[in-house]
């Protein structure tokens, strides 16, 4: 069922010409990865808000605004063979602003169309995953099990100069690839790179606190039950 979920979902955003790509675990799993959760992470543009919500809408799922601001979500909340309800819909999170990487043009253009169960799409790039994954590492939120398995699964696809450069200013990230080089995952840095740990340097790879105006305007249409659809389409 979580399949058909995401087959449906990426084929009414590419329907929608809403551009997107696969983000989160899936998309560490489609690459080598460990077994994924499931989580049906969907990375889109703040610009496509309005327009990718209006899409999952049209194929019956319902929109939902969290309290946090650097996503939406979806519920499939139907079973696709006959439309009866579901006792357990399943979540899709359309993710426009995660920790570092914000998704902008050039992180779609960075990533690769692979194969995902028979349908092609675009799959987060490697290295901007280790950077979202590196740069939500609290003292709250320490799951280094996950890091490191994603790490080593998909090693040889990271760009680790580049990943350590937009890393450095989080003590958490360089936790990380302390274990990571005694691990053997990653190679040793190719020089000694300063730390600075101030205040503005941590909160670098933060997400945006600016709230997109389409997600004002969608929460205003969903409070009042306006279609999410333009007036003139």
């Amino acid at each position: 069922m979580v399949e058909r979920t995401l087959k449906k979902t990426a084929a009414a955003l590419r329907d929608a010409d809403v551009p997107f790509c696969l983000v989160g675990s899936l998309s560490a799993w489609v690459r080598g990865g460990p077994e994924s959760s499931h989580d049906l992470d969907f990375g889109i543009r703040s610009c496509d808000i309005l327009k990718a919500a209006a899409a999952l809408q049209q194929i019956g799922m319902k929109i939902e605004i969290p309290p946090e601001d650097w996503l939406i979500k979806a519920w499939d909340g139907s079973y696709p063979e006959d439309g009866s309800p579901r006792e357990d819909p399943i979540l899709v999170d359309l993710i426009y602003a995660p920790s570092g990487v914000p998704i902008t043009d050039e992180v779609l253009e960075r990533a690769d169309y692979m194969d995902v169960l028979a349908h092609k799409m675009r799959v987060l790039d490697p290295t901007d995953l280790m950077v979202m994954k590196l740069l939500s590492l609290r003292e709250q939120h320490l799951n280094l099990t996950s890091t490191i398995a994603t790490a080593r699964a998909v090693r040889e696809q990271i760009d680790w100069e580049d990943l350590r450069r937009r890393c450095q200013h989080s003590p958490y990230a360089n936790g990380f690839f302390t274990m990571a080089e005694q691990l053997g995952i990653c190679p040793p840095a190719g020089r000694r790179q300063k730390r600075h740990l101030v205040l503005v340097e941590m909160q670098a790879g933060a997400r945006s606190e600016v709230v997109p105006e389409q997600r004002r305007e969608l929460a205003e249409r969903l409070r009042e039950g306006r279609s999410l659809l333009d007036p003139d389409e």
